[in-house]
C-alpha cells in the first residue's frame, strides 16, 4: 500500500520531523533518510518508510523513545488547535464541561484523519469516563512494538486538545488492544467551573 493509498498526511510527517529535531537533534541526519525535506515538501511518504521511522524510534535509547513520539504528537495538536478560528477557540472555553469534553475528542478526530486520512475513530464516553480507539492502515501494516510510538503519538496529541479546552483529563494507552486504544478519564475542568449536572 502506498501512500496515497493509507493517506498519509504531511502534519504526521513535519511532527515527527519536529519532534526529532527538538529532542533528538543529533540523530535528525539519520531520520532525514525517510524524512527528507523533499517528502516534507511534497507530503510524499509510504507506509514502509514510516514503518522504517518508528520501529527505530522505538529503539531510541530512553527517554527519547517516548519522548520524541509524545512531542511530535503534541506538536501535531498545537498546529492543529492553532488552524481553528479564533471565534471557535473563544466559543469553547464557554462551553460548560461536557460539551468541552467533545469539542476536544472532536479535535482528536480531525487530527487522526489529517495524520492518515484512511483512519477509522471510535469514541465512547459515559460519566467522565471514556476509549477512543483509531484503526488505520498505518496499525495494520505495523506489528508490535513498531506501533507503539504512534500510541504514545496520538495519546499526546489527545491530552493537547482536553488540556487547550481547559479540561483536566488522564489519557492512557492501552498497550493491550489490537488497534490504537486510548483510556480516558475526565477529572473536571482546568479553570474555575461552577457544580452542574455535566460534572464527571
Amino acid at each position: 500500500m502506498d501512500m496515497v493509498d493509507a493517506g498519509i498526511g504531511r502534519l504526521l510527517i513535519a511532527s515527527l520531523h519536529q519532534g526529532i529535531a527538538d529532542v533528538s537533534p543529533t540523530r535528525l541526519d539519520f531520520y532525514e533518510n525517510w524524512l527528507s525535506p523533499t517528502g516534507l515538501r511534497d507530503g510524499r511518504m509510504g507506509l514502509a518508510p514510516l514503518g522504517a521511522v518508528l520501529s527505530f524510534l522505538n529503539r531510541e535509547e530512553p527517554p527519547a523513545d517516548r519522548v520524541i513520539p509524545a512531542h511530535a504528537g503534541a506538536c501535531a495538536a498545537e498546529w492543529t488547535y492553532a488552524s481553528a478560528s479564533e471565534f471557535r477557540k473563544r466559543m469553547t472555553k464557554r462551553l460548560p464541561l461536557s460539551m468541552r469534553t467533545h469539542a476536544a475528542l472532536g479535535l482528536g478526530r480531525t487530527l487522526v484523519n489529517e495524520t492518515i486520512s484512511q483512519s477509522k475513530v471510535k469514541t465512547r464516553m459515559k460519566n467522565g469516563e471514556g476509549v477512543v480507539e483509531i484503526r488505520s492502515p498505518l496499525f495494520e501494516y505495523l506489528r508490535e512494538p513498531s506501533s507503539a510510538p504512534m500510541r504514545r503519538f496520538y495519546a499526546a496529541a489527545y491530552g493537547e486538545f482536553f488540556r487547550f479546552c481547559d479540561v483536566e483529563a488522564t489519557i492512557n494507552v492501552d498497550a493491550e488492544a489490537p488497534c490504537c486504544r486510548l483510556t480516558i478519564a475526565v477529572q473536571g475542568s482546568r479553570t474555575a467551573d461552577a457544580a452542574g449536572p455535566d460534572a464527571p
